[in-house]
Parts: C-alpha cells; sequence; structure tokens
C-alpha cells in the first residue's frame, strides 16, 4: 500500500454560500466515513486561516510562508491505497464533497518510522 496526500488550496472554499456550508460539512465527513470504513483512511485536517512560521534549522523563528509563495494548503486527507488511480478516485469524492479541486501527491514510503510505529503500538 501507498500512502497519498490529497489537498486543496487555502481559498479554495471561499466561493461556497454561508448556507451551504453544513451541508459541505456533512458531505465531507460521509467521505471520511467511507474512507474509514474503507480501511484506507490514516488523516485528515483543515488548518486555521493563518500565517505560518518557519524554524530555520538554526532554531531561529520567521513568519512565513516566504512572500514568493503564492498558494499555502487550507486542508488535506492522507490515505493509504494500492495504486494512484485509486488515491484519484479519493480525491474525486473529496473534490465533489468540499467542492474545490483537489491535488494529489504520492508520499515517500518511510520503512523506518512505520517500525517504529508498530514497535511503539506493541506497548
Amino acid at each position: 500500500m501507498t500512502r497519498y496526500l490529497i489537498s486543496f488550496d487555502d481559498g479554495a472554499m471561499d466561493h461556497i454560500p454561508d448556507e451551504d456550508w453544513a451541508d459541505v460539512g456533512k458531505a465531507s465527513h460521509a467521505v471520511v466515513q467511507e474512507a474509514v470504513d474503507a480501511g484506507v483512511w490514516v488523516f485528515a485536517a483543515g488548518l486555521e486561516r493563518q500565517r505560518a512560521s518557519v524554524v530555520a534549522t538554526d532554531g531561529m523563528v520567521t513568519d512565513g510562508p516566504y512572500p514568493e509563495t503564492k498558494e499555502v494548503i487550507g486542508g488535506f486527507m492522507v490515505v493509504d491505497v494500492a495504486s494512484r488511480e485509486e488515491a484519484l478516485t479519493w480525491a474525486a469524492k473529496t473534490a465533489a464533497a468540499c467542492r474545490c479541486a483537489q491535488e494529489v501527491r504520492e508520499l515517500m514510503p518511510d520503512p523506518e518510522t512505520d517500525a517504529m510505529l508498530r514497535q511503539a503500538d506493541r506497548r
């Protein structure tokens, strides 16, 4: 199985009228429940609309993102699926529920972290 990040840009849902937000919430939670029931859901969250803090390698903290950054993530879901095509299917369901386009990216595998998590689960 491979993990995929399904995300949308901050502001991508600004076109949704206030009176439709309850329906959008219900539809997006239905997709999450479907992903949970299918055993592919890993994690999902919307991000607060705020300026990020950037922590440098020396520990210095500055406001971010950098001025040349035009797009920042507004929300995301991580799914663990067998193929890119399956990830695209989940992205399509999410796009319909959230009423905005979704970006799909494959996450790099990390067997060492996976092993650490399995070990922690045994404790």
